[in-house]
């Protein structure tokens, strides 16, 4: 058996101490399956006898008698014998099949001899209906073809194959659908008016049918609407955008993409405007263009046009040629770079010679032999021999035979020892100065 109703109220009848007590006031139930009428009835003093009767009513009718007991023992009308059935002392009642014509006002009422305070009665109505169930709905769209937005009008249609007292629900991208200025149902929902379409109605329609016994919900549905364009937009790979400016590098190879949103897709045209002319260049949404072969500014305009809605999209912009190219810039930076550090070689060689150079030389004035005229200059003290000759004449020597000889090996400024232990004669001094000797000579003898 089916029961309907999910959720069971209580309903109790009662009279002098007995209560009868059914689930629901209504139950629904399927056309050909059993419906099970749960009812109870309690009293609180002794009984010697209980009686249960059902009776059925349609509207505008008198009630007929269905079946009942007294205790346990059933008295079934003979027309409905095999229709209904009851199990006393419990007073439910079972339906089995159900049609249509069953559908109705069932009455059950107990009656209860009590011990020694007479007969009391109690009764409870339950409403039944019957219904088949609903199918999986289908919706239909007219025009099937499609409307243009603003001026074409949409007419859904939720339709079952089986199904009875069906109501209908229409839901778009998932959310009920709302009675508006432009949307309108018919009287139980099955159909939704769209006048005129807008491009806010695209999406994904569902209608979901049910009765009293359940629901069904159709597959979605978008029905097509025809817009645009709009938004219609030029991008580019390359180079620096600026509002409706691309500044782009001398060399490069430019692509430039136009776009909208559109239904349907867009027809696309470029055209390039000169001084003097105005001449289509390409057909489709992208254009390529080679720098080095526009002038120093080139103005462009990118068409599109649907051809079902009629509108159409402009999108002028401008190209700048600005510099020589990556690549005329790049070759140009590794010439300056390759320059820059073939002198910054060139100076660093140079310091170091110059360093090792000025190391070097002192080094050798200390430690080569001198010549005979150093040697002169060296023992007299003085930078210049000649300048100083004459100083000699107040020079103290010691005694010849006492006097060293002085070495003829070569003298390092650093290995010089104190002065007062150098000795020689005047004589020894003068003729090692060149070109002087008989001067020195002369001067001897005349002392």
């Amino acid at each position: 058996p089916q029961m309907a109703s999910s959720v069971f109220l209580s309903f109790p009848g009662t009279c002098s101490g007995l209560t009868v007590t059914v689930p629901s006031a209504t139950v629904h139930g399927v056309r050909g399956q059993a419906l099970y009428l749960p009812v109870t009835y309690s009293f609180q003093t002794p009984a010697s006898d209980v009686q249960i009767i059902w009776l059925f009513q349609r509207p505008q009718t008198t009630p007929k008698y269905l079946l009942g007991s007294v205790n346990r023992s059933v008295v079934p009308d003979l027309e409905y014998r095999h229709k209904f059935a009851m199990v006393p002392p419990n007073a439910s009642l079972r339906i089995q099949p159900l049609h249509f014509s069953d559908e109705g006002t069932y009455i059950v009422k107990v009656n209860v001899n009590m011990q020694g305070n007479g007969t009391v009665s109690a009764h409870q109505k339950i409403l039944v209906t019957v219904d088949d169930p609903v199918t999986k709905p289908i919706v239909h769209t007219h025009p099937s073809s499609g409307a243009v937005e603003n001026v074409g009008n949409l007419t859904l249609t939720c339709a079952v194959a089986a199904g009875t007292r069906v109501t209908y629900q229409w839901l778009k991208d998932e959310k009920p659908v709302q009675a508006s200025t432009t949307h309108s149902f018919s009287l139980d929902h099955g159909t939704l008016h769209i006048a005129p379409v807008t491009k806010a109605d695209i999406g994904e329609f569902r209608c979901l049918a049910r009765n009293s016994i359940g629901e069904r919900r159709s597959e979605a549905l978008a029905p097509v609407i025809y817009y645009g364009p709009y938004g219609l937009t030029v991008n580019s790979d390359r180079g620096l955008r600026v509002g409706e400016v691309f500044t782009v590098d001398l060399g490069e190879a430019v692509r430039f993409d136009c776009s909208a949103d559109s239904n349907p897709p867009n027809i696309y045209l470029w055209i390039q405007r000169d001084d003097n002319s105005t001449q289509v260049i390409e057909h489709g949404p992208h254009l390529e263009v080679a720098s080095e072969h526009l002038g120093r500014s080139t103005d462009y305009t990118c068409c599109a046009y649907n051809n079902v809605t009629g509108r159409r999209g402009e999108a002028r912009f401008t190209v700048i040629i600005t510099s020589l190219g990556l690549e005329k810039v790049t070759s140009k930076g590794k010439s300056s770079l390759a320059i820059i550090t073939g002198i910054s070689v060139f100076l660093i060689v140079a310091m170091s010679g110059l360093f090792l150079w000025s190391k070097c030389r002192p080094h050798k004035s200390r430690c080569e032999p001198e010549s005979e005229y150093g040697k002169a200059q060296t023992f007299s003290g003085h930078e210049d021999a000649l300048t100083d000759f004459g100083i000699y004449e107040f020079v103290a020597f010691p005694e010849p035979s006492t006097a060293p000889r002085v070495s003829d090996r070569p003298i390092c400024g650093s290995e010089w020892g104190p002065r007062q232990e150098v000795y020689g004669t005047i004589y020894e001094v003068i003729q090692h100065v060149p070109g002087r000797q008989q001067q020195g000579h002369s001067e001897k003898l005349g002392t």
